[in-house]
């Protein structure tokens, strides 16, 4: 899967990864005002064998698929957590 990420200024190694360039579409409002200011990084093809510096690929695939995008953050939050709370309102 080709994959666009971005630098997020709130958080250092924060990144949001998304399926189309400058497509924020699929994420939530919350989400994007926690963010901060994004900024590309990189384009990138991932595959469920790739070897990526502090994800699993394959995490990264099925977030894309379930979520329509992956949100790497620094701390050890998944996007499953983050989306059951903003869907709780916490």
């Amino acid at each position: 899967m080709q994959t666009y990420i971005y630098r997020c200024s709130r958080k250092p190694d924060m990144y949001i990864y998304l399926a189309e360039r400058d497509d924020f579409s699929q994420v939530p409002t919350v989400v994007m005002n926690g963010l901060g200011i994004t900024e590309f990084a990189m384009e990138l093809e991932i595959t469920e064998d790739r070897k990526l510096a502090r994800v699993d690929a394959s995490k990264v695939l099925q977030n894309m698929k379930t979520h329509g995008f992956h949100l790497q953050l620094p701390a050890q939050t998944t996007i499953d957590e983050l989306m059951k709370r903003i869907a709780s309102g916490k």
